[in-house]
């Protein structure tokens, strides 16, 4: 997003924040900073410390789950993805799922989240990725365009 677009998104958050219950409130808060704590980890540190936080390598959780904790799930994707327009860091595909699978883990509920790869469609010869967070039969983070990408790792 270009400053611009950032800035008008900004100005629209006071209305916004105002029509949310208490409980989106606290979601949306958690979700900003464990955006940002996701964000600089990927940066600052080998992947290989920040996947032991991100559950078992090469594992699926089941996709069968209760509707309470499915409805839980709901809120947090929606609390990371409306939290990502807000920073004014890049909050791209891995640091939502990141945040978005640390928010699961501290609720007890479960969740895969993928790693993919695929053809830069602007340069054949580079690699695109992409991460996105599933839970039960939903994709919570990175729904867009996760079915373009071949899965190379997933972590539940």
């Amino acid at each position: 997003m270009n400053d611009a677009g950032w800035f008008k998104t900004f100005q629209d958050a006071p209305a916004k924040w105002r029509r949310r219950s208490r409980a989106e409130r606290l979601l949306l808060v958690e979700a900003f900073l464990l955006l940002g704590i996701a964000r600089l980890t990927v940066l600052a540190l080998p992947f290989k410390w920040l996947a032991v936080s991100l559950g078992r390598h090469q594992r699926k959780a089941d996709a069968q789950i209760c509707a309470s904790d499915l409805n839980i799930a709901r809120k947090v994707g929606r609390a990371v993805c409306s939290a990502a327009n807000y920073t004014p860091w890049e909050s791209v595909c891995l640091p939502q799922a990141v945040a978005a699978k640390w928010m699961l883990k501290r609720r007890n509920i479960a969740g895969t989240l993928y790693l993919g790869v695929a053809k830069d469609e602007a340069i054949p010869e580079k690699l695109a990725a992409h991460a996105w967070l599933r839970c039960g039969n939903i994709i919570l983070t990175g729904a867009a365009s996760q079915r373009q990408f071949t899965v190379v790792a997933t972590f539940s």
